[in-house]
């Protein structure tokens, strides 16, 4: 028989079953002891049979009336079927047979946050701090943790983990819980400081090294990170999270190269995700191997193909390569999930415009200029695109709008003055030349571009000359 353990324990609860409802219909008065009791009302409240589990806890607190345990183990009960008041009143009553019992602090807890009586929860933790030791003190901070996430005061969250870590290193749930709240509450540099602690006692830790790394990383300082992150590894070959973050700390170091050699190795030891992907595809974008980029973004959109943003840069690596029709597809595709989206507008926008398709180009720069009306990114293309298609009067009314929506952007004072040479305006086109030029002469760059052969006219060159003349001390 103890070749089957599992047999044995059913045959036991199904005698004690057996005994107990014979005892509970009168058949019979067979004794039953508190351990015995324990194990049935444990066994109703696995079934998720609440009802059954409350009766048997009062049955045992009947033949028990002074059993701490068994009056725990039915406010326990009482709290699962959201009696409180009830569940309350009997700890009240285990806490004059022992007021040792750690379940009764946890147990009050559950209660006063149930009843949205957060106050006295955390009252009730605080104090009892004072009175345990040793893993007990342990289980009550990480309880008051609770409490505090439930109340949101996120900082006291940092503070019981911390004072966790103090007293036992080594606690992973702890590791794994303080490296979250350093980063949301932003104490990184406690958080730093507590690390290197115990790195001192415990130099082989992965976790603590890891949140050394990271929390070195919210100060930006990267290369530290990438150090604290490299010795994690060293001990745990395999510890994917540190491959990932040192691939983050690469990308904004601006190491292309080593962030995919990273990421490869997130690949290789989890399973594929199109985060990864994505972020070894903006990699090679970064370092122009196009078609590399593409692969990896692919691959991304296999794994996620609802991402409008992926078929963006898919898109954006053609116009890179001035493959406009291949980009429009993509394009296409990624406005038929977001239609709405300025970027993928303003990159359509430009892709007609390589494509002589000028009047469709003017719709999706009106796209952007109505979703961001006072960026200058959307006038200043929807303006250069009706200026290149010939649409003047169109094109000095949208200047106009420009100045109004911007607060007189210098950059669309420019494009006024060039659209009115355009349209033989000369005197007042140089009224704003003039203006423009006074208020930002290193965008004078902007107007030639648009209009290079004004510089024919020797008076647009007198202005020109004589402004920047002005301007020297």
């Amino acid at each position: 028989m103890k070749e089957y353990p599992f047999r044995q324990d059913k045959e036991d609860i199904e005698e004690l079953l057996r005994q107990y409802n014979d005892r509970k219909s009168g058949r019979s008065y067979s004794f039953l002891d508190e351990e015995a009791y324990e194990k049935i009302i444990n066994h109703f409240d696995q079934a998720e049979d609440l009802a059954q589990a409350l009766e048997a806890s009062e049955m045992a607190v009947e033949q028990f009336p002074y059993s701490s345990t068994l009056l725990i183990r039915k406010a326990d009960i009482l709290i699962a079927s959201r009696k409180y008041q009830d569940a309350l009143s009997i700890l009240d009553l285990a806490e004059l047979l022992d007021s040792t019992d750690i379940n009764l602090f946890i147990l009050r807890t559950d209660a006063y946050l149930a009843l949205d009586q957060q106050d006295k929860a955390v009252e009730l933790l605080e104090n009892a701090l004072n009175y345990f030791e040793g893993e007990e003190r342990i289980e009550l901070l990480f309880e008051l943790a609770d409490v505090y996430d439930d109340y949101e005061q996120f900082d006291k969250i940092f503070d019981c983990l911390k004072l966790i870590l103090e007293q036992e290193p080594a606690n992973e749930e702890a590791l794994y819980k303080i490296c979250f709240w350093t980063d949301f509450t932003g104490r990184n540099e406690e958080s730093i400081r507590l690390h290197q602690k115990i790195l001192e006692e415990l130099p082989y830790n992965e976790l603590a090294w890891f949140n050394l790394a990271a929390a070195y990383q919210g100060l930006k300082l990267y290369e530290k990170a990438i150090d604290a992150y490299k010795f994690a590894i060293t001990i745990d070959e395999k510890f994917d999270y540190a491959y990932r973050n040192m691939g983050d700390a690469f990308i904004r170091m601006r190491k292309f190269r080593e962030a995919i050699e990273v990421l490869e190795k997130v690949l290789e030891l989890s399973r594929p995700e199109d985060v990864i992907y994505e972020a070894i595809g903006h990699c090679y974008d970064r370092i122009k191997n196009y078609g590399q980029a593409r692969f990896y973004y692919r691959k991304a959109v296999h794994l996620n193909p609802d991402d409008a943003r992926l078929y963006y840069k898919i898109g954006c690596t053609y116009i890179n390569e001035e493959l406009w029709a291949q980009a429009v597809k993509q394009l296409e595709t990624a406005m038929q999930i977001q239609k709405s989206v300025p970027e993928f507008n303003l990159a359509m926008g430009e892709c007609k415009i390589q494509l002589g398709e000028t009047r469709d180009a003017i719709f999706y720069f009106s796209n952007v200029v109505r979703a961001r009306p006072k960026s200058t990114t959307g006038w200043e293309a929807l303006i250069r695109c009706l200026y290149k298609g010939s649409f003047m009067e169109e094109a000095l009314e949208q200047a106009d709008a420009a100045l109004q929506h911007t607060e007189g952007k210098p950059l669309f004072i420019y494009y006024k003055s060039a659209i009115l040479f355009a349209l033989g305006k000369s005197r007042e086109a140089l009224i704003y030349l003039e203006r423009a030029i006074q208020k930002a002469p290193k965008q004078l760059k902007e107007f030639v571009a648009l209009h290079p052969s004004v510089l024919q006219n020797q008076l647009v060159v007198d202005v020109i000359a004589r402004n920047r003349k002005g301007s020297r001390p």
